[in-house]
């Protein structure tokens, strides 16, 4: 397996498929799950011609589970020092969820300071905080982060099992088409990583306040995200990024799911390539 081992001694796996000389498109997965979850997105750019690359969030799929550093911080800089290992430069950033959050911590620390980066995808993303409070009412109430640790802690396999077969893919709403070969693969990737990381990284992605992160991206970035989302409610996410990031452009699909990107992948690829090769 391709791995970097970070400066806290964490390893964190990585795919690196394609030309080293082509452009590269670098793949930030969701909470709780593994780059596993881009092979349709990895598949279709890399025979667009693209390098492509993805990585195991610490504590997620076949990265350490680690007990510290289940953060947002160490989260970009994890993925910042696999992009200084394979010295990535002009790299396309694409975040889905809470990897979303990790694009928009590394593109404005390290990414763009360092020249690395040439655009960024936001889809279905946390940013710019999901918890609510007085300065963010619009905002998802702590009780169901608390709900949310409360069900992995009783019983890991069987919330996991309840996420990907309701709210995550919108499997739960009427005349939707089910696929439990989706549900399973969702399970499969959220079994794979440690509880202990993926119960504080709950914190990580709903308690970040990344406001300062998306005023300080200039890169172009595209922001994408379903008005169906259960997960990650648009009027709180996308719509504020879109307000706070300077070169945006923002496309609300509608009853489109947080998971969209795997449920239409036919449609959020080519919006992406339209974009990116804009």
């Amino acid at each position: 397996m391709s791995t970097i081992t970070t400066k806290d001694g964490t390893q964190i796996f990585y795919k690196d498929w394609g030309p080293k000389d082509a452009q590269p498109i670098v793949f930030h997965h969701g909470w709780p799950l593994s780059s596993d979850d881009w092979d349709a997105q990895m598949l279709f750019f890399h025979a667009s011609g693209y390098r492509v690359v993805a990585h195991d969030r610490r504590g997620h799929g076949r990265s350490t589970q680690v007990g510290t550093g289940n953060d947002m911080d160490h989260y970009a800089s994890d993925a910042s020092a696999v992009v200084e290992h394979l010295d990535l430069r002009n790299a396309i950033h694409i975040g889905h969820s809470t990897g979303g959050g990790e694009v928009a911590r590394y593109v404005a620390k390290y990414g763009e300071p360092q020249g690395r980066v040439a655009t960024a995808v936001l889809i279905s993303s946390v940013p710019p905080l999901m918890v609510k409070t007085a300065k963010n009412p619009g905002g998802t109430p702590i009780e169901v982060f608390d709900g949310f640790r409360k069900a992995l802690a009783e019983n890991r396999a069987q919330f996991y099992l309840d996420v990907a077969s309701g709210p995550f893919y919108g499997f739960n709403r009427p005349g939707t088409k089910v696929s439990q070969g989706i549900i399973q693969n969702w399970w499969r990737q959220g079994m794979m990583g440690g509880a202990l990381p993926q119960y504080e990284g709950i914190k990580a992605f709903s308690e970040t306040d990344q406001t300062d992160d998306l005023k300080a991206i200039t890169v172009p970035t595209l922001v994408m995200q379903g008005d169906d989302d259960q997960i990650v409610p648009y009027k709180d996410a996308a719509l504020l990024q879109a307000k706070l990031i300077k070169h945006n452009t923002l496309k609300i699909y509608p009853g489109f799911p947080h998971g969209m990107m795997t449920t239409h992948a036919d449609v959020i690829n080519a919006d992406i390539l339209s974009f990116i090769k804009d």
